[in-house]
């Protein structure tokens, strides 16, 4: 059995293989190759996109100087800017903060909601059975957090008592994760739990109303699913998380086909 499979079935999803031209020795297919991240032909037109959509959300913040300011930082300053970050109260139990992690030329950008007690210790992003159990929907489409792949939270610093951050926190930790996502300029982010929904769509609605709405900021398109803390309490639910993911891949592999196709025509 491939370890796709071995790792779908850890994740505790049934797989169901049609009868017709069995695969030998009961094999499973491995997920479609992702493409890399290759140059793109309306690549001015994207970043323009993100630009506007990056600026609309700062508008609406309060701290408007301090949100400027991030927003011209490099991956350098910013890292210093939020393990220096004093703007909440977070801060002040915090070990350390836990800017992100990955690769900073990402395809994919995973957002989480804030660091836990394993996450402020180690100083990164997804440790602990929350981590394994990402790692294991990564790995169940083809990625690896390693690899195309960038991982960040709504708010850097673990809240007391790992409860969800409030409105005013993720307000204020937001210019930050918007700079993360212009630094990056990912194909595609998937945001993990409501608290990443509103911090990058700023919109509070339900899980169960955004997961299968076609979303975006700016020109980047946006899935929606659950985190996985909550799925490690509501087994169930893993199925939904699986339905999102293959939607994600899908939406992924018709971008790049897009790409490819307006590449070849050059």
């Amino acid at each position: 059995m491939y370890k796709e499979a071995a790792i779908l079935q850890e994740m505790g999803y049934t797989l169901w293989q049609l009868r017709q031209n069995p695969p030998e020795h009961g094999e499973l297919p491995k997920p479609p190759v992702l493409a890399e991240k290759i140059p793109m032909p309306e690549a001015h037109a994207l970043e323009a996109a993100l630009d506007g959509a990056t600026k609309s959300a700062l508008s609406g913040l309060a701290s408007d100087k301090r949100a400027a300011t991030i927003a011209t930082l490099d991956w350098t300053a910013l890292t210093e800017a939020i393990q220096d970050c004093r703007a909440c109260g977070l801060c002040a139990r915090r070990r350390q903060a836990v800017p992100g992690i990955g690769d900073r030329t990402a395809n994919w950008l995973f957002v989480g909601e804030g660091p836990g007690v394993e996450e402020d210790a180690k100083g990164e992003p997804f440790v602990g059975q929350a981590g394994k159990l990402l790692d294991n929907m990564l790995a169940a489409i083809g990625l690896r957090r390693d690899h195309k792949v960038y991982i960040a939270n709504a708010v850097k610093c673990r809240p007391e008592g790992n409860r969800t951050p409030t409105a005013e926190e993720m307000t204020v930790c937001r210019p930050f994760l918007l700079r993360q996502i212009a630094l990056v300029a990912p194909r595609l982010i998937v945001l993990l739990g409501k608290s990443a929904a509103y911090s990058v769509l700023d919109d509070d609605r339900n899980l169960s109303v955004l997961r299968k709405k076609p979303l975006s900021f700016g020109a980047i398109p946006v899935v929606v699913t659950y985190h996985p803390a909550y799925l490690l309490r509501n087994l169930p639910e893993k199925a939904k998380v699986w339905e999102d993911l293959c939607r994600a891949r899908e939406i992924f592999q018709e971008s790049e086909n897009s790409i490819l196709a307006e590449g070849g025509k050059k």
